[in-house]
């Protein structure tokens, strides 16, 4: 965008031409960041509008039960240590960061009293650090007050490599300070454009005074990691990893006339489908969460009679896709499999990585399976718009799969299996129970047999699949197969983090874990220069044209091939007053839902 028609933008803005809100998503849409966004009419002098509410109750409680579905259960209750969105959706239900991200891509307050901004001095020009200012009179549901202890805790615990926090890589190359009890300041060790990044969204607060004694190598030994004491608006009942998770109203709650509902109840296992079926057909449930389900089922049960709950999706960076693995998972280094120091006997022929491209038939895909909920893409990184690559696109074509393969040197045997040098193309692919994923496996392998390539397909419980039990070998972190398919969310409005799992830092080993996020073990050194340079780069048009050659990377190099960008679904009851966003969880503001018309 050029800087006169920015000009104009603001100056629409500050004539109440065009609303703030429209400006932000606006910016957002052309690749910068809310909060860049905010700043820009801060700067112009164009103050911020107060948040709007919607909330009709006039007092806490007597909303009886709240029942929600969720087909993947989550696994533990620490939000370091999630590694998958139904543990973070669990983790929120208690405890909160200090903001979280509206439906348009804005900072709203949560545990902090406002959001920091250039004018009042909070967020430094410079880019080297951010001040918050944390509410004052909240309570953990044990009594003790929060307070800028606890903030600065979150940073060591999750910074400590003895810990091996999943989001360690969050709170690295960084330092938090208390300015006094209520205030924190985060010095960064670089300029950073995206300082929203720690402490906001998924980066929720434990309480330092229960955490404190299990930071380090004894980490997974907290009882609290599966019994919560948050901030949140619900107060930690029972849990019972992968099938429910209880809590009751939190009475001390430090926002006024919340929660609506008295009890809340989240059901684990089970099928989308079911889920769908439980809040659309029976009115069993209030919400059903991450409905992966095909696009013919949903419109049936829509268009039934009497529904009893309606579909909501929304946009987001939700990028189902397959992983291939550099590394070697049948070969075992030093008691560890899919070591890093071991490389695929395979797959690391980039002519086979090639031909597996061209073998995932994304158009098929999408109109057979996921319909109006995806759009196939050869992308990782596809919103915000202007983070999305112009340079890749995507191609299904089972004859130049196979004129690659010959080229290469892959014969096929009279099975028809293509074989080299002693090695066969026989790959092990797995992924989580679902109908869409096991479908989308099934039209991959009959294309992969056109070409001579045999696919041993193998299905994992989403909760065993999604968990962070270091003894579990079934894991996405272990990966224990040559591909795997499964979808990440950027529960963010910038990318910079979310690429982060492609460094060669991040990798998953036995030594962090199993936590380090890199799990195909690919290494370049030049993604790691161009990830440190996007990472500081404050220009908001060369930062952008960084993230767009990080995604190239990885795409060019297939190290995953991008199969749908997947719309955020869930199903809600009819009475529920629920609002989805598609860059944080879906219970970003849970404290808001209420039962009405």
């Amino acid at each position: 965008m050029r800087e006169a028609e920015l000009r104009k933008l603001i100056a629409a803005v500050k004539a109440g031409r065009i609303s703030r809100r429209a400006f932000v998503r606006k910016m957002v849409g052309f690749g910068l960041t809310a909060p860049f966004a905010a700043q820009l009419l801060t700067d112009a002098g164009v103050a911020q509008t107060p948040i709007r509410s919607d909330y009709k109750p006039r007092k806490a409680g007597g909303g009886g039960a709240l029942k929600l579905l969720f087909w993947q259960g989550a696994s533990l209750l620490n939000p370091h240590f999630t590694v998958g969105a139904k543990d973070s959706e669990g983790c929120r239900i208690f405890y909160e960061p200090l903001a979280a991200w509206d439906p348009d891509g804005n900072l709203v307050p949560v545990l902090a009293a406002e959001i920091p901004s250039l004018e009042d001095g909070g967020v430094a020009a410079d880019g080297m650090s951010v001040t918050w200012r944390l509410k004052k009179g909240v309570q953990w549901h044990d009594g003790q007050p929060f307070t800028a202890d606890d903030v600065v805790f979150n940073w060591e615990y999750a910074a400590d490599p003895a810990t091996a926090a999943v989001s360690s890589s969050r709170y690295q190359e960084l330092t938090v300070e208390k300015i006094d009890p209520y205030t924190v300041r985060v010095r960064f060790d670089k300029p950073t454009p995206f300082w929203a990044d720690v402490f906001v969204g998924t980066g929720m607060i434990i309480p330092k005074h229960l955490f404190e004694p299990y930071k380090g190598a004894n980490s997974r030994e907290a009882s609290t990691n599966f019994k919560p004491v948050g901030t949140g608006p619900y107060r930690f009942v029972d849990f019972v990893p992968g099938e429910l998770i209880k809590g009751e109203r939190n009475p001390t709650y430090h926002v006024p006339n919340r929660p609506f509902f008295d009890t809340i109840e989240v059901k684990g296992g089970g099928d989308a489908v079911s889920a769908a079926r439980a809040v659309i057909q029976t009115g069993e449930y209030d919400y059903a969460w991450n409905v992966q389900v095909e696009d013919e089922i949903l419109l049936r049960l829509e268009n039934g009679s009497g529904p009893k709950g309606r579909v909501e999706s929304v946009p987001s960076n939700n990028i189902e896709h397959i992983q291939l693995n550099f590394s070697d998972p049948w070969t075992e280094v030093e008691g560890e499999r899919s070591s890093a120091k071991t490389e695929h006997p395979v797959l690391s022929d980039p002519a086979v990585r090639e031909a597996l491209s061209l073998l995932v038939d994304r158009a098929g895909v999408q109109a057979h399976i996921y319909g109006r909920a995806g759009t196939a893409t050869a992308n990782f990184v596809n919103a915000p718009e202007r983070f999305a690559s112009q340079h890749t696109h995507w191609e299904f074509n089972i004859d130049k799969a196979n004129r690659l393969l010959d080229q290469a040197g892959w014969q096929r045997g009279p099975d028809g299996l293509r074989r080299k040098d002693g090695k066969q193309l026989k790959f092990v692919f797995q992924t989580s129970i679902n109908a869409p994923r096991q479908k989308t496996q099934a039209i991959v392998k009959q294309a992969c047999r056109k070409a001579g390539i045999e696919l041993e397909l193998k299905s994992v419980t989403a909760s065993v699949y999604f968990s962070s039990d270091v003894a579990n070998p079934d894991t996405t972190r272990k990966f224990y197969a040559d591909l795997q398919m499964f979808a990440v969310l950027m529960r963010q409005p910038d990318p910079g983090g979310f690429m982060r799992q492609f460094a060669s830092w991040e990798i998953a080993s036995k030594e962090n874990k199993w936590q380090g996020r890199n799990v195909t073990r690919w290494r370049n050194e030049e993604y790691d220069r161009v990830y440190r340079a996007a990472e500081s780069e404050l220009d908001p048009v060369k930062r952008p044209a960084l993230i767009v050659k990080l995604n190239d990377m990885v795409v060019e190099d297939r190290v995953v091939i991008p199969v749908v960008n997947r719309r955020w679904v869930a199903v809600i009851s009819q009475e529920l007053r629920a609002t989805l966003s598609g860059w944080d969880n879906d219970f970003w503001n849970l404290k808001d839902w209420y039962r009405g018309t």
